[in-house]
């Protein structure tokens, strides 16, 4: 059984940066992928970024992000993390890790979730 643990989300000003992080627990024979989703009132989820562990640098990013955001790994400590600059309200969102096979989009698919982490752009 797969456990996420997401945290570092808060509220911030425009400009702002934050730090999110997922820890995961349990076993990770078929795991290929780590990402972050977000989902704002109203809205559908959708993926942010995507990481694929097995390779350094294998990463993708939901065009809103690009440039702004970082995704990154510790496999020794089965993390993710990412970095988030230059944070702008219409990123406002509870975010969410994820875990599960890699496909080569922004986003992990056949997922495990973490609990979600609220991120507030406001000024």
């Amino acid at each position: 059984q797969v456990q996420l643990v997401e945290s570092g989300g808060g509220s911030v000003q425009p400009g702002g940066s934050l730090r999110l992080s997922c820890a995961g627990s349990g076993s990770t024979y078929s795991i290929s992928c780590m990402g972050w989703f977000r989902q704002a009132p109203g809205k559908e989820r959708e993926g942010v970024a995507s990481i694929d562990i097995r390779r350094v640098g294998n990463t993708r990013y939901v065009d809103s992000v690009k440039g702004r955001f970082t995704i990154s790994q510790d496999n020794a400590k089965n993390t993710v993390y990412l970095q988030m600059n230059s944070l702008k309200p219409e990123d406002t969102a509870m975010y969410y890790c994820a875990q599960g096979r890699w496909v080569g989009l922004p986003r992990c698919v056949d997922n495990s979730w973490g609990q979600g982490t609220q991120v507030t752009v406001s000024s």
